[in-house]
């Protein structure tokens, strides 16, 4: 699938998916990498070294330095895949070297699918379903 390049790099993990918006700012624990909001799909789950799958981001602007924080701590994803990603993610995930794209047809994408990101050229490949 190709997509738009946020912020380079290659990686390669398991999906975390979640089907809402990901509010980083009150909604994922800085320190341990767990998703914290309250009734979100993946509540008490840990974003920590997998590839997280999200529509779009959502809420305070101090969701960005979360995300600096979230790799600062060694408890960031691996990478992020969006449908649309807006502002905050985007300087989140460029402040912290997070390999980033959006523009990806998202529900092709499955929980624990295993993926292979290429921020530098726009690309995610679905290794293992």
């Amino acid at each position: 699938m190709k997509g738009r390049i946020i912020s380079p790099g290659k990686t390669e993990g398991v999906a975390i998916v979640s089907p809402e918006p990901i509010g980083f700012y009150g909604g994922i624990d800085i320190k341990t990498g767990i998703v914290i909001e309250k009734g979100h799909p993946l509540e008490g789950k840990s974003v920590t070294d997998k590839i997280l799958v999200f529509p779009s981001g959502k809420g305070s602007t101090v969701g960005s330095y979360v995300i600096y924080g979230l790799k600062k701590n060694n408890v960031a994803p691996a990478g992020i895949i969006n449908k649309e990603t807006e502002t905050i993610v985007a300087t989140g995930v460029i402040l912290a070297g997070i390999p980033c794209i959006d523009q990806i047809d998202i529900d092709k994408i499955k929980d624990g699918d295993t993926l292979f990101l290429d921020a530098d050229i726009g690309e995610v490949k679905i290794i293992k379903k």
